[in-house]
């Protein structure tokens, strides 16, 4: 799913200009071309998500974010400082551990090279922090006062495409929906440099990208987001809207993909997510679930999702969300398997605002 909760302070400036294009049925996707810009739709984004270990089994997840939103699609740029778009950046590490959690952002205009999205320069970028493109793999670079992480990512299957007939919809309504692109198995490589120490590391890391104009609706207030990759070769995203009554969407949906890389969407009703443990954080207030029971009767999969380290909360100007690493046990079709993945939490601190 992926609305990014950290767009929200964005989504709320007014918008101007000739009008964006909405994410219809039927679109058709060609890549490279779709792993770069779209700025025919008002809200984009590229994100980023893994788990890592050392030679010696320290753990980390790391999350590297790019949003791009249009401000005035007319604009024609007489000058550098000009603002068609604003690109804002996440990047967070979290020391598993060690127990630390750090983040960042930062907000940029396009203008004079800051930030952007380039198919024939095969990244995207803002400032130093980037995902530069060759072939099936992507070299990942960030840094901030007290970490920074250099991956190299590699795909090892197809992009997948969410939803139905090229969109994953998220309520009622003409476009209420995006296009939605995950890579859901990226082996990873790299290092990670943590106050003042460095660390070779390697795991399994997961992509996402989204373009759309509108998603949500005003009676959905969050969503719970789920990437799990499985030690059987498997991978399964969900995500729960939540309704401001606190009940599940029935736009809720995900996608299981296949040890080939085979995908199959699942609808609200294919799947449960059962909320256990909270954590409360002393920043907010907010009070975060981290621990869930994962059910997909089709695939015969009981999951228990948790971490080991419940503070990845990032706060900042624009909207709390937590959003962190996380490990799962499972019973698949009566075996067991056991994985890691990603969980986001957003509307827990405050209600999502998604401007149109």
């Amino acid at each position: 799913m992926r609305s990014r909760a950290a767009l929200a302070l964005l989504m709320s400036a007014s918008v101007f200009g000739a009008p964006y294009r909405l994410a219809l049925p039927g679109y058709q996707y060609k890549f490279p071309r779709d792993h770069f810009n779209h700025p025919e739709f008002k809200t984009e984004w590229w994100y980023y998500t893994g788990n890592l270990h050392s030679s010696g089994g320290k753990r980390f997840g790391f999350e590297l974010t790019f949003f791009r939103h249009g401000v005035d699609r007319e604009t024609r740029l007489k000058n550098v400082w000009d603002v068609s778009d604003v690109w804002l950046a996440h990047f967070a590490l979290s020391d598993i551990d060690g127990g630390r959690f750090y983040h960042t952002e930062r907000l940029n205009r396009a203008g004079a090279g800051l930030a952007g999205a380039d198919e024939a320069k095969a990244r995207v970028w803002n400032g130093n922090w980037q995902s530069r493109w060759k072939g099936r793999g992507q070299n990942l670079q960030a840094v901030a006062e007290k970490f920074r992480i250099d991956l190299t990512v590699q795909a090892e299957k197809a992009p997948v495409i969410h939803g139905a007939n090229g969109v994953s919809r998220k309520a009622a309504g003409e476009g209420r929906a995006s296009h939605y692109i995950s890579l859901t198995r990226l082996a990873a490589k790299g290092m990670i440099e943590v106050e003042g120490k460095t660390f070779a590391v390697e795991g399994l890391a997961w992509m996402d990208h989204e373009f759309f104009t509108h998603q949500l609706d005003t009676n959905q207030s969050g969503w719970d987001w789920f990437s799990l990759q499985f030690e059987d070769g498997s991978e399964l995203m969900l995500f729960r809207l939540r309704r401001k009554d606190g009940s599940a969407d029935p736009y809720s949906a995900g996608t299981y993909v296949d040890a080939q890389g085979h995908a199959r969407h699942l609808a609200a009703n294919d799947f449960s997510l059962a909320p256990g443990k909270t954590w409360t954080s002393a920043e907010t207030g907010a009070r975060y679930p981290i621990a869930w029971n994962v059910r997909v009767p089709s695939l015969g999969l009981d999951a228990t999702v948790s971490t080991r380290l419940q503070r990845q909360e990032l706060t900042g100007k624009t909207m709390a969300y937590w959003e962190g690493a996380v490990e799962v046990v499972a019973a698949k079709s009566g075996r067991a398997v056991k994985g890691v993945g990603y969980l986001e939490m957003t509307g827990y601190a405050g209600p999502v605002r998604m401007g149109d």
